[in-house]
């Protein structure tokens, strides 16, 4: 930096324009705002300045200083080119309005650059990322000359958005596909919760013989948790430690999440142990949920010491996950020491999630008065989860008071669901209360609410299977049946008694 500045020091001196040099090295280091202020005192500079620095603001996120920059290079006279606006259509993206990237599309327009494709794909994603997919799909109809990073810009964007329906089939139409389309459907369907989906691509991506890449791997490895296809999770780890993955983050984090949900919680620890300094909040967070969920409650508790005394802060999903624990351990007053700690300790203030866990805590226990109480004092309307966290303590406790009450506020928030009638059903059949159970059925019958046949999911062969009670629809039913009355068979075979035990049935 020094000799940079006596450089700069020099050329002042001796009046050379050395500007562009100067800038580049800058922005090397980097030192932005150093690079800056030389540009705005250059007697004349050129195009390649400002672009190398709104290039540079652009990927720092700085999208107004773009836009300054680019306001100030048309008033010093200088004309944008075609690399100009695709640093500012992708620096636009990350605006809460889409009207700065409209006037730039203006312009972009009018300067006769609209047949670059490398502008046109930012511009595209811009689009995109606003949520202005209808101008972002004009623009891609009216490309005339659509690579594959077009293609790719316009499938992403209706996939990030949810519009999985739109994204696949343009993802059908793609003349060529690479790992990034891939990666871009995969993604889409997982983080919309789509997960059989976006397993079901995956393994078509593989059987298309394309190599996953470190995003595809973090895609798809939540999708292998939320399915319990351990399997397949356990594969992609292999892959990703043979391809050199394990080095990002994302990839780790997503790992120690599948073998958390998958109920491998011993190597979901050995991932947590092995990521070491690289731990970041995320993947404190993800441990701590992880040993709740398997009930491990003393762990939780010690590890959240840990991550207290390496200086992580915690935020409100550490407390989800601290809470969860507690209601699994039934550490009531724990549980409640925690729940204070948020607000005077670390100024988090509590959300549904939070007061649904002290819900279920406090009902687990019994305490379902203070239960109820603490619904009343909640700042935010109870939702679902808060009633039926109370109903359920109701259930286990058979309290038809309260129960009641939850049950009247579930039916009003989500009167489709057939779950609530059938649990408040049950708590009257337990205490005899059979007009009640009669009444519900009643109301089931005349509103049209059935309840859904469950299903179980099955992974076999690298594919997952969906099963309803005495489902048929299976190509292979007629194999699976067979197979399965022949294991009944063969155990009602082993259970029959030897003589020995009927001589002492008889005794």
């Amino acid at each position: 930096m020094n000799r940079l500045r006596q450089i700069h020091a020099y050329t002042l001196r001796n009046g050379i324009d050395n500007t562009k040099h100067l800038i580049v090295e800058l922005l090397q280091i980097p030192d932005i705002s150093y690079a800056h202020r030389l540009l705005d005192h250059a007697p004349n500079p050129t195009l390649f300045p400002f672009n190398k620095l709104i290039q540079a603001y652009s990927s720092q996120r700085q999208p107004l200083q773009c836009l300054r920059l680019y306001s100030r290079m048309r008033l010093r006279g200088c004309p944008p080119n075609q690399h100009s606006f695709t640093f500012l259509f992708a620096a636009s993206a990350s605006l809460s309005s889409p009207l700065p990237g409209m006037m730039l599309h203006t312009h972009f327009v009018k300067s006769g650059f609209d047949f670059d494709v490398f502008a046109l794909t930012a511009l595209i994603d811009m689009y995109a990322k606003l949520g202005e997919l209808g101008s972002a799909r004009q623009v891609f109809d009216e490309t005339p000359m659509r690579d594959t990073p077009v293609w790719n810009s316009i499938v992403s964007g209706y996939a990030k958005r949810g519009y999985m329906v739109e994204a696949l089939q343009l993802f059908r139409r793609m003349p060529c596909k690479n790992v990034i389309s891939w990666t871009s459907i995969i993604s889409g369907y997982s983080q919309n919760g789509h997960s059989e989906d976006a397993l079901k691509m995956f393994l078509e991506m593989e059987e298309g013989g394309f190599r996953p890449n470190e995003v595809t791997v973090a895609s798809v490895l939540p999708a292998c948790a939320n399915l319990g296809a351990l399997e397949i999770g356990e594969r992609i780890e292999t892959y990703a430690r043979e391809n050199g993955f394990f080095k990002n983050i994302y990839v780790c984090n997503a790992l120690l999440e599948m073998y958390g949900k998958c109920g491998k919680i011993d190597a979901a620890r050995r991932v947590f142990d092995e990521i070491g300094s690289r731990r970041g909040l995320c993947s404190w967070n993800t441990m701590i949920t992880g040993l709740a969920a398997h009930g491990k409650c003393n762990e939780v508790l010690e590890l959240y010491d840990l991550m207290l005394s390496e200086g992580i802060i915690p935020d409100d999903i550490t407390f989800v996950g601290l809470l969860l624990a507690c209601t699994h351990g039934g550490l009531v007053e724990e549980g409640k020491r925690l729940f204070k700690s948020m607000g005077t300790d670390y100024g988090i203030s509590p959300k549904l999630e939070h007061y649904g866990c002290m819900v279920d805590l406090l009902g687990r226990a019994g305490k379902l008065q203070e239960a109820r109480d603490l619904i009343r004092s909640m700042p935010m309307k109870p939702d679902s989860v808060i009633w039926g966290a109370l109903l359920g303590a109701c259930s286990f406790h058979g309290n038809v008071e309260f129960a009641e009450e939850a049950a009247e506020s579930l039916i009003e928030l989500e009167p489709w669901n057939p779950g609530n009638y059938v649990i408040l059903s049950n708590i009257y059949a337990s205490v005899g209360r059979w007009h009640g159970v009669a009444k519900l059925r009643k109301m089931m019958k005349g509103e049209n609410i059935t309840k859904a046949a469950g299903y179980s999911i099955i992974q076999e062969g690298g594919e997952i299977h969906r099963f309803i009670v005495e489902d048929k629809s299976h190509v292979k039913s007629s194999e699976i049946y067979a197979m399965v009355w022949g294991i009944s068979a063969a155990m009602k075979i082993q259970k029959q008694p030897t003589d020995f035990e009927c001589e002492l049935v008889e005794f």
